[in-house]
Formats: C-alpha cells, structure tokens, sequence
C-alpha cells in the first residue's frame, strides 16, 4: 500500500492527524506554458528543460511531497530513469488541459470560458502511473457547463475501464461570472456536490482540490461526506509566503486534508524549502508568522536570495486572510 493510500484510509475513518496531511506538488506547466514553463535564466532566456525536471527530481529525493504531478512526457522519463524506484512519492499525471489553462506566451486563451480538451492518451497514461489529475471549470453558463459536465463524464467512463485512479479539481473561473445574491464560493460548492451525487463510488475522485473561500465554505464542503469526500485547497496564487502558508493553516483548520503546491501558482525561491515550510505548518503546529521566518533561515543557510525581504514576506496581504488570522504580522 502506498503512502498515499495509508493516509486516506485513516481520513477517511474518522482517524485524521496531522501527519496525514496530503501535500501534492505539480510540476505540470509544460502543459500549460511551454517553452516558457521552465523559467528564465541568468540572461533571460527559457531554462532547458533538463533544468525544469531537475526540480521534480529534487522534491521527489527529499520525500516531502506525497504526489508529484507532471505532464505525460515528464512522468515518462522519470519512469525509464527509476526516479521513483526508492521514493514514496507516488507518480501523477495531468489527464486534461482545457483551453482556459493554455497560458502561453502573447496566448488570450486564459481570458476566455474554458473549453474541455484532452491531450494525453490512458492508455499511454496507464504503463507510467495509475493516479492523475482531471480539471474542470465551472461558469453558471448552462451550455459551457454541460459541455465540461459531459466531458468528465466520458472520461470517467475510459478511466475506470483503464484502471486509472484520478483526483478533481475544480478551479476558479478567470473570468466574471454571476452569480445573484451569492457567493461564487456558495455556487461551486453546490455545483460540486450536485455533480458528484449521481456517480457510483468505483468513479468517484480519490479526493478533490478547490480554492479557498474562508472558513464557512470549507468547512461545508470538509463535512458534507466526510466518510467519502476528501477535500483540500488547490495552489496557492499571488502574494507572500505568509499568506501562502497561512492559507495552507487556516485551510487545514477548517477541513482541509490536502493542499496542492506548485512554482506555477506560487513563485517561490526553492520548492524543497518552501515544501518544508509547508510541513511545519501542518505537521509540527507552527504558525505562519515564525513558519516564514524559519523559511527565511533556511534560503540564508542554502545562500538563496530571497525575493522579498523578511520584513515584506511576514505581511498578509490577502484581507480574507487577515480576518481569520490567529496571529498579525
């Protein structure tokens, strides 16, 4: 049984700890930038590749991540390297990329309502890994969301003929949506149980990543199927490395059993520290304020320079963070 499988079992029986506490880390922006995913060397150029991968292998040897998410081809070379032969990690692939994640350079796609799109194939997913990510996007459109329904629906049908196991995430739109009188919190939380009522269990997601909305809507979903639905928060976006990890806590506290890292969402100075950091948090009880401090120490000791100073990067930034806050800056 793999590492994955142990902490869901005690989640899901009532026998959550801290320890148990999911961390994905997604290295799949190739599939959503390109050339462009790899970041930029010292001359302002695109890194190689290699250089990109070489994160993956990195996090992968400190074992501070359970899932690494990458493209197809990503998990492919990191399958004939047996990157993963003496690892806990377990190996995950993206399964679909909709036109809103094509994020690539002079692109306008991320401005308009998804389209759903499937690059990779499961049957060339399957000899790699048998656990992948699906994305969906949900818009109060009823054409745009059927189309998305429905495309989820096709794939459910071939992933559990394939074998393949997946984990849902439902992301925030990036553009306006309506919603009346409510939230957009309210609405994707209802949409997201109202999808997942009519599915048998052999089809259901391992577990679910959504973005954050506050404590109430968290706590909604957490307790909704407690016993069936694992719930966690997706990577966190722009701002400091307070509010990244602040998220993370506030997050746990209120239901939360999983959280999705990525230099995509967050632009951090070393994935592997920033990881540690994240295990602090949750596992060791350490609150954000001295978590981002400890950060600090770790990138003076590595000789990393830190994007912001000490003094900036311990600022929440966020105000529905700051409501909810146990400690100010």
């Amino acid at each position: 049984m793999r590492r994955i499988d142990e902490k869901l079992a005690k989640i899901t029986s009532g026998d959550y700890g801290p320890r148990d506490f999911l961390v994905t880390f997604s290295k799949d922006a190739d599939m959503l930038r390109g050339c462009s995913a790899t970041g930029k060397d010292a001359n302002g150029r695109p890194r190689p590749l290699a250089a990109y991968r070489a994160d993956v292998k990195r996090v992968i040897e400190s074992d501070l991540a359970d899932i690494v998410l990458t493209s197809l081809s990503t998990a492919e070379m990191l399958a004939e390297n047996g990157v993963y032969s003496s690892s806990n990690a377990t190996p995950a692939v993206r399964l679909n990329d909709a036109t809103d994640q094509w994020r690539v350079r002079g692109g306008t796609y991320s401005a308009q309502p998804g389209i759903p799109f499937r690059s990779s194939r499961l049957d060339a997913v399957k000899p790699v890994s048998n656990l992948g990510l699906y994305g969906m996007t949900l818009y109060n459109d009823a054409a745009l969301d059927h189309a998305t329904l429905r495309a989820y629906c096709d794939f459910r049908d071939l992933s559990t003929r394939m074998g393949i196991r997946h984990f849902l995430q439902l992301s925030d739109p990036q553009v306006a949506v309506a919603t009346g009188d409510h939230d957009y919190g309210a609405f994707r939380n209802d949409m997201l149980m109202r999808s997942l009522a009519g599915i048998a269990r052999r089809e259901r997601p391992l577990f679910i990543e959504v973005d954050y909305h506050g404590p109430a809507y968290m706590e909604e979903l957490a307790g909704w199927y407690p016993c069936r639905m694992v719930v966690g928060i997706t990577g966190c976006g722009a701002g400091t490395t307070r509010d990244c990890l602040e998220r993370l806590a506030q997050a746990e506290k209120y239901g939360a059993r999983l959280a999705g890292f990525s230099r995509e969402s967050f632009d951090c100075e070393d994935p592997v520290l920033l990881l540690q950091a994240m295990r602090r948090v949750i596992r060791d009880g350490m609150d954000s304020f001295d978590a981002v401090r400890a950060y600090h120490d770790d990138l003076k000791r590595e000789m990393i320079v830190p994007f912001r100073a000490l003094q900036d990067d311990v600022e929440l930034t966020s105000p529905l963070l700051k409501a909810h806050a146990s400690r100010a800056a």
